[in-house]
């Protein structure tokens, strides 16, 4: 069983075409990918699964799926090879960051990932960036999955395995319509936002009232939202300003300064960036 498997069996080119088969779901589609025929990621399929003693996968119509044992094997697989990766890239003494997978929360995006990935690419031309957006709860998976590089989440990460590159405080503000009285509705960015639990928490102790909540997608449309009269928010000041809406609205301090939410550059602690010098220093 996994448990009990042997170093000789942890083949690394075999666990990369599990991985493939595992994230297209499909042998076909997993072979395009690696540009291999699809008899050859089938037959070391077969020879992982001959190693493991366990089957891998569940054929079904769309494709296949994994199998509880290969659940298992994933998130092992995902680390060795990432950890192979890096053994080979210090063996080759590479110097140079070549390629920087970057993940954001929407918030940042709004603010500053424009200006942060401009200054980056002009210190390094060479350097190939990748960028996605998320919330603070789904970006914290793929960099835990080794899915990205580098994340800027909101709030400081408990988990022992990130380690804090760069930070900026946030200054969180309420913002409600400019001349009439708010429902007692509140207005979110989607479900994972870190800001979310906290405003509502923060409505609840300031008003003793349980305010509705509306999910939205993106930030413009909850403040036009708040402006059209809809309800009331709770968000970082500088998405206010970026986004123009600080004449528009009420915008009122916090009674106190009850968050602790700075906006933080991570990265895992066994995958830090060749530029984590630069990343450090940079002015967010």
């Amino acid at each position: 069983m996994i448990s009990d498997i042997r170093k000789s069996d942890m083949d690394s080119n075999l666990l990369k075409v599990f991985v493939a088969v595992a994230n297209k779901n499909s042998i076909s589609k997993a072979a395009n990918s690696l540009n291999y025929a699809q008899s050859n990621v089938t037959s070391r399929i077969k020879q992982l699964e001959k190693n493991l003693e366990c089957k891998l996968f569940h054929r079904v119509p769309s494709g296949v799926v994994l199998t509880h044992e290969g659940e298992k094997l994933y998130p092992h697989a995902v680390e060795i090879l990432k950890k192979v990766e890096i053994a080979v890239l210090d063996m080759k003494d590479m110097l140079k960051q070549e390629k920087l997978l970057v993940a954001s929360t929407e918030s940042n995006a709004v603010t500053r990932i424009v200006n942060f990935l401009l200054n980056l690419h002009n210190s390094f031309p060479s350097l190939q960036l990748e960028l996605k957006t998320n919330t603070t709860t789904e970006i914290k998976k793929l960099i835990m999955e080794y899915k990205v590089d580098i994340a800027f989440i909101s709030g400081v990460p408990k988990e022992p395995e990130l380690v804090v590159l760069n930070k900026v405080e946030e200054e969180l503000v309420l913002v409600e319509p400019l001349n009439e009285l708010a429902p007692n509705v509140f207005l979110s960015f989607k479900k994972g936002c870190a800001y979310s639990s906290f405003a509502q928490n923060y409505l609840f102790d300031t008003t003793n009232i349980e305010h509705k909540k509306l999910e939205f997608g993106s930030y413009e449309t909850i403040l036009g939202c708040v402006k059209a009269g809809m309800g009331k928010s709770i968000l970082p000041i500088s998405i206010v300003e970026k986004l123009n809406f600080d004449e528009e609205l009420k915008v009122s301090k916090l009674k106190e300064k009850a968050w602790d939410m700075p906006t933080c550059l991570v990265c895992r602690k066994d995958n830090i960036p060749k530029i984590f010098e630069y990343l450090k220093n940079i002015k967010l």
